[in-house]
């Protein structure tokens, strides 16, 4: 066993050999979307996103499903198995099989099994002081779903959020992961906790602490203007729970801290690079058509500050 829950990572990771791990991780939620093809391929993408934050290649997937038995159009069920599958064999992934049960709440999401070589994954316990943080995607999901939900989030607005979302990470870790072993000291995707949470996960892991700059995040468009209005429960519960060992310099538009703690589905990947390999990582996902968003650094520890947005 190389990794498994107790660092609280994307992943386990269990090696078969000197050569070959096997790298497993489950991701299901309910529906974020309205448009259940796309919620299928958001929710193969972001199961995919675990796999691919541990540095590993996903090869294998089992379909998990709650579907009611009333009320529910089976053609809606149909477009959002098309849509998860698109998004496997986007990412070159084969579907073995899955488990359907009745419930009265849609549930849809993947377990995935990718192989990588024992001693070359990635963690979020591996960050070392002067490491870069680059951020692959922009963060306000959780707002802009709350909105949709709500009907107050434009056609625009919601269809970038939706692109985004069913965006693979597997083309960020490519382009990260051929520039060779030993630049990336931790990884992580940024899900549920939201930046900030994740981001602790890896200060908690590493003893370092991380200066992130605020106004260097990106945001989806439209994210800002629906914050004070739009934000998810989970956004609030991820404050409230990280909030004690984050500092957070004054000045700082609320509605952008909150978004910083945004609980998000499917959002890009968090690398901590060597500080002298950032320009390269830089320039190898600008290459590949990424996002490369330099937004912090790692220092050492003083004191009980996990986190500190200047």
């Amino acid at each position: 066993m190389l990794v498994d829950y107790r660092t609280a990572d994307d992943a386990g990771v269990y090696a078969l050999d000197d050569q070959t791990a096997l790298v497993q991780t489950v991701d299901f939620f309910t529906p974020i979307v309205d448009d259940p093809y796309a919620f299928g391929r958001i929710a193969a993408a972001n199961a995919l996103s675990d796999i691919y934050a541990m540095g590993a290649t996903p090869i294998t997937a089992l379909a998990i499903a709650a579907f009611p038995v009333q009320g529910f159009d089976p053609a809606d069920m149909r477009a959002v198995f098309a849509g998860g599958l698109a998004g496997l064999q986007e990412a070159g992934v084969a579907l073995l099989g899955g488990h359907t049960v009745q419930d009265q709440e849609v549930k849809f999401g993947y377990a995935v099994t990718g192989l990588v070589r024992p001693g070359a994954h990635w963690t979020n316990t591996g960050a070392q002081a002067g490491d870069v943080l680059f951020l692959t995607k922009p963060v306000g999901t959780g707002v802009i779903s709350t909105a949709i939900k709500a009907g107050a989030a434009s056609a625009d607005v919601s269809a970038v959020a939706v692109e985004s979302m069913a965006r693979l990470n597997g083309p960020a870790a490519t382009a990260v992961a051929a520039l060779g072993p030993g630049l990336v000291h931790a990884c992580t995707d940024i899900t549920g906790f939201g930046l900030l949470g994740h981001l602790s996960e890896v200060t908690e892991g590493s003893g370092l602490t991380a200066d992130i700059y605020a106004d260097a995040v990106p945001l989806l468009p439209g994210a800002l203007a629906l914050a004070p209005h739009y934000q998810p429960g989970g956004t609030r519960k991820n404050a409230r729970h990280f909030g004690r060992a984050i500092r957070v310099a004054s000045g700082h538009d609320p509605s952008l801290i909150a978004l910083l703690y945004d609980a998000q589905t499917s959002g890009g990947l968090l690398f901590a690079v060597a500080g002298d390999a950032a320009d390269a990582v830089g320039d190898a996902l600008t290459r590949a058509g990424i996002l490369a968003a330099r937004i912090g650094r790692m220092r050492p520890r003083v004191g009980e500050v996990a986190i500190d947005v200047v």
